[in-house]
């Protein structure tokens, strides 16, 4: 619970403040068990005095221009349409930079060229339904960073992760999270050299909610980022278990036993045996299957290298780990939209024996799933020999219950995207103006 955020939305209400201090005190109490009434209230009253005096404060530093959309309705997040367009609008306000692979290129990292090899950063966030499960939580982000160093073609060489959780949280939750992270990492041999542990929100979130990140850095000397997707090249996806999508799946949906198929570093082993071998630089691109699912990851690649993706689904089913694809087909959830944790490899037909070779030779299956076409940059999905569109839906294959739900209520796309464009219109208006301030001050 947000004490802060109840009390803004109390005083916009037009509720009294003594009213408000014992209703907020009560609840306070309803969490925080063991604290007395006059320690409740006196919490409640501090809340109240510190949302007045920051409630009213004009300027850059303290608005913004709100865009009336909330991120939940948006789908922020949650690997769709809506997901997509806000994360274009995030690299629109970022703007051109130096970057050899930038934020505008929608790929799994960023690339710096530092004198012959390039420096990759990436960061991943843990799925925000394993807040209760944190060893998974951390095992399964840090192989997630992991994954995005590998697929640009680079070995990592360090990790780091940023730990929140809320103020009623055990502390427990930060070393079942780190022994998460660190078994993966000594696993690969990347260490984990830094971090940061904080509260959510200080003193103004109750409750024990885990969230956090843990990113990554590598060095590469032959990329193999999306915009080396060309006309010609085919696609390669090996097989996949998921991640923290599938298990999460697993323990809100009745089949926590799916959990173990996860817990596995076949991806990763995967990427060093073609890392290793002499057909790695025949590769042009690697993703893995993970925002969104396939239909996701492929039409960001379309967009990304401008082309025509054509994708075969007659043998993507095999592909899908057989515990998993059962619980998949018994809770209805279309595996072409959820995150399996995938890889994705683009090549010329010329390579594909060999990197199969490779891979197979790993313990890990893949076939030939898809062709890079000349013509409209688009994803197009060939089932039962016809042609159909295959582009994100607004939200990721609901995969638990709440997610069904969630799922039945929308509000009108368009509409919510001209909000959307005029919040991040205005962002960038306010970092030109900040901008133009420091630089005057610094001549």
């Amino acid at each position: 619970m947000d004490v802060e955020e109840f009390v803004r939305m109390e005083i916009a209400d037009g509720t009294d403040e003594e009213t408000i201090c014992r209703n907020l005190a009560s609840r306070i109490r309803s969490i925080k068990k063991t604290i007395s009434p006059s320690f409740a209230g006196a919490f409640a009253r501090a809340v109240i005095d510190e949302v007045k005096n920051s409630g009213n404060l004009a300027g850059d530093f303290f608005t913004m221009d709100p865009a009336g959309v909330k991120m939940g309705e948006f789908g922020v997040g949650s690997r769709g349409k809506g997901d997509f367009f806000a994360h274009r609008e995030i690299a629109r306000i970022i703007g051109k930079t130096s970057a050899s692979v930038g934020v505008d290129e929608m790929d799994d990292a960023g690339a710096v060229k530092v004198g012959d090899n390039y420096v990759i950063c990436t960061v991943d966030g843990m799925h925000s339904r394993l807040s209760d499960f944190p060893f998974l939580a951390g095992f399964h982000v840090t192989r997630a960073t992991l994954r995005d160093v590998y697929v640009m073609g680079a070995k990592p060489i360090m990790l780091f992760s940023d730990i929140h959780v809320a103020d009623d949280g055990d502390v427990a939750k930060i070393f079942d999270y780190t022994a998460g992270i660190t078994t993966v990492g000594e696993a690969m041999d990347v260490p984990l050299v830094t971090g940061s542990t904080l509260r959510i929100g200080g003193d103004m979130v109750l409750g024990s909610r885990l969230t956090g990140c843990v990113g990554a850095v590598g060095i590469a000397q032959h990329m193999t980022a999306r915009k080396a997707t060309t006309e010609g090249d085919v696609l390669l996806m090996t097989e996949g278990a998921g991640g923290g999508t599938i298990a999460t799946a697993g323990i809100y949906s009745g089949f926590p036993e799916v959990v173990e198929q996860t817990i596995n570093l076949n991806f990763l082993t995967t990427c060093e045996a073609l890392m290793k071998s002499p057909v790695f630089p025949a590769i042009h691109a690697m993703t893995d299957v993970t925002n969104g699912g396939l239909r996701g990851d492929i039409y960001e690649m379309a967009e990304t290298a401008q082309c025509r993706i054509v994708i075969d689904d007659a043998k993507i089913s095999s592909l899908v780990e057989p515990h998993v694809r059962e619980m998949l087909e018994k809770l209805q959830i279309d595996y072409l939209g959820v995150s399996l944790d995938a890889l994705l490899i683009v090549a010329p037909p010329d390579a594909a024996g060999e990197i199969s070779r490779v891979v197979r030779s790993a313990g890990v299956g893949i076939e030939e799933i898809g062709r890079v076409e000349k013509g409209k940059p688009e994803a197009v999905l060939v089932s039962g020999g016809k042609e159909m569109d295959f582009t994100p839906r607004f939200r990721e294959s609901a995969y638990t219950p709440v997610k069904k739900v969630v799922d039945t209520d929308m509000r009108n796309f368009e509409e919510m995207k001209e909000g959307v464009l005029r919040a991040s219109e205005a962002a960038i208006r306010k970092k030109e103006r900040v901008l133009a301030r420091l630089r005057r001050e610094k001549k």
